[in-house]
């Protein structure tokens, strides 16, 4: 199996026609929500749940403080992109993260024009210059570049289908495809999520990011993460999801609140009569 998505393949869109999730904004079943995310954290246990940081001061050479963060170009179910995502937040980094759903309209496009084509996932890193695709590829340089020594685990580097396309099936295509009524014009400022890559509230949160297109700054407090006296000084608790918009002044920790926020405000405008 390869180690990122080049486009779509025959077998790729069979698939997401298969899974469609149905409109993302309607009302939808919690106590399923949770369970089939929860599902998905249990398939990819251990990876993507701690820093390995340990409170450490990695991000002095990442980025936290930093213009210069890592962009991530990815879409949240591909199961390439994920492992990336782990990785991420085992090395407790900071990013800006472009989704890149089915459909998308601004972010493939950037990921040709800065790439040459169109796969994912596509990591930048303006603090070395480098820029790749490959998911293999990104954990070893992410893990060689910012890991101080350490190695990546056998798991993010290698998968089955248990392990790799499961939470993509027990999540049935949430975060494959751009909502259809998602607002064309990106927001002025980047929204800021607080999240971890296998907490399965915030798993639901992101998305729906990916799913309107919206770009954002991940804060990942996996834990042990030096990142989570941010977040506590922020919000009084260690509790994810946690989502800050500037472009409202808007700051809120429930993922089904979140979720209504998100596709109330950065719906596109009803056309005119």
């Amino acid at each position: 199996m390869g180690t990122g998505f080049l486009g779509e393949t025959d077998s790729m869109q069979s698939l997401q026609t298969l899974m469609q999730g149905g409109d993302p904004s309607r009302e939808r079943n919690d106590t399923l929500e949770v369970a089939t995310s929860s599902l998905s954290t249990l398939a990819r246990l251990p990876w993507g749940s701690r820093s390995l940081s340990e409170g450490s001061d990695t991000q002095e050479i990442s980025n936290s403080d930093s213009p210069t963060r890592l962009q991530l170009f990815e879409f949240e179910a591909c199961p390439f992109c994920r492992r990336v995502r782990e990785a991420i937040t085992e090395l407790d980094l900071s990013v800006e993260v472009f989704p890149c759903p089915k459909g998308s309209i601004r972010h493939r496009e950037m990921v040709r024009r800065l790439g040459g084509k169109e796969q994912f996932p596509f990591l930048i890193d303006p603090n070395t210059g480098v820029s790749m695709y490959e998911s293999g590829d990104i954990v070893n340089y992410l893990f060689q570049q910012y890991g101080k020594g350490r190695s990546p685990s056998t798991g993010l580097l290698e998968s089955t289908l248990i392990t790799g396309w499961m939470p993509t099936i027990f999540r049935a295509g949430r975060g494959m495809t751009l909502w259809e009524k998602a607002r064309p014009d990106p927001p002025s400022k980047k929204l800021e999520l607080f999240s971890y890559e296998n907490n399965p509230y915030a798993r639901i949160v992101r998305e729906a990011l990916c799913e309107l297109e919206l770009p954002y700054i991940l804060q990942n407090v996996g834990d042990g993460s030096s990142r989570t006296k941010l977040l506590v000084d922020i919000t009084g608790s260690k509790e994810v999801p946690y989502l800050i918009d500037p472009n409202t002044s808007t700051q809120i920790g429930d993922y089904k609140k979140i979720l209504s926020y998100l596709f109330q405000s950065y719906s596109a405008s009803p056309s005119p009569v």
